[in-house]
């Protein structure tokens, strides 16, 4: 210490000489302590260092082995494809119009050339964010709004429940998706016995067995559907509408028509989101010409005939995993392109 003597000298201190010893601030930090501790411990008997280590944020958040993220794999392609109820759905009222009702994981194995489409149903109950649970059709929603990016966070937690790393998401709203199918004039499909749905569209919606001609208004409702049959059909249903667009889209003629053919990839390109670009070309390239034919792509849909179960404890319906955790699901996807 430096000070000053009488005749304003300074005189510099002995530095070996030891700094008193304040007691009674000691006192005070002490019981400070022991009231800080003992209060945290009192709470429940647990062990000493465990507690202490928490006190000072050496044991982070413990690890859900449910959600834990994969990691990318070279030989593997995977893309998921999500349908919005968008602004102009009927249902949008009911909830938001960034709900998503159709959630589709497109596979593809880059070494043995095989292709797989999963559906994972709207109703499945999953952890949205740290401690919010909710269905999973609401993932993309939540991403947008309170995430900054709806894509990617739906990409985070799909992969993380299906164990394969989502590379790559495309997203449209169904209105979009009508617009499109009259833009090619229309899809086909042969239904193996008749379709009908009297509840949801004002009126008897029906298809007979064969084959069927559906324009983009007939396509959504055959697709939508959900009053007349189970989810998981709807998914089926889904699905086959969109492998019958994919069919009309294939056979567009540039030459024959390039107006046509620039006006629908035009069409295409506003109405649908994704995350897609030209350094993935290779990867579409050669699985658009895997896809050529609907029969080599194997078709699943997750349903309660196999990996889940109904459940209403939340107050509402929901799905959830059998054995109350996704290793089942995960399994299935690594599995599908076997």
């Amino acid at each position: 210490m430096v000070y000053l003597n009488n005749q304003h000298n300074f005189i510099q201190a002995d530095f070996n000489e030891r700094p008193r010893f304040n007691k009674k601030r000691f006192s005070v930090i002490i019981l400070v302590l022991v009231l800080i501790i003992g209060g945290y411990f009192w709470e429940e008997p647990v062990h000493f260092w465990q507690k202490m280590a928490s006190v000072f944020n050496f044991i982070s958040e413990p690890i859900d082995p449910d959600y834990i993220m994969p990691v990318q794999e070279p030989d593997r392609f995977d893309v998921l494809v999500m349908g919005l109820r968008g602004e102009d759905d009927p249902d949008a009222s009911d909830g938001g119009p960034l709900l998503t009702d159709s959630i589709m994981v497109l596979s593809y194995d880059k070494t043995t050339k095989k292709v797989s489409m999963i559906s994972i149903p709207r109703d499945l109950y999953v952890k949205i964010d740290k401690n919010k649970k909710n269905k999973i059709n609401t993932a993309y929603e939540f991403g947008h709004y309170k995430k900054d990016n709806g894509i990617n966070f739906t990409k985070e937690l799909v992969s993380k429940i299906t164990g394969v790393y989502i590379d790559k998401a495309v997203i449209l709203d169904f209105s979009s998706f009508e617009k499109i199918i009259d833009q090619v004039d229309g899809i086909d499909i042969i239904l193996a016995q008749p379709f009908e749905e009297s509840q949801q569209w004002g009126y008897k919606f029906s298809l007979p067995a064969g084959p069927n001609h559906l324009d983009g208004k007939n396509a959504l409702y055959y697709a939508r559907s959900r009053f007349s049959s189970s989810d998981f059909d709807r998914s089926r249903r889904q699905q086959e509408v969109v492998f019958a667009l994919k069919d009309k889209l294939t056979k567009l003629n540039f030459w024959s028509d390039p107006i046509k053919t620039l006006s629908i990839l035009n069409s295409i390109r506003s109405n649908i989101k994704t995350d897609l670009n030209i350094w993935n070309a290779t990867e579409l390239l050669s699985l658009s010409k895997e896809i050529s034919s609907a029969e080599k792509i194997k078709k699943y849909t997750i349903t309660t005939d196999n990996l889940l179960y109904e459940s209403r404890t939340t107050g509402s319906y929901i799905l959830l995993p059998q054995g109350d955790n996704f290793t089942q699901i995960k399994q299935l996807f690594q599995a599908n392109l076997n």
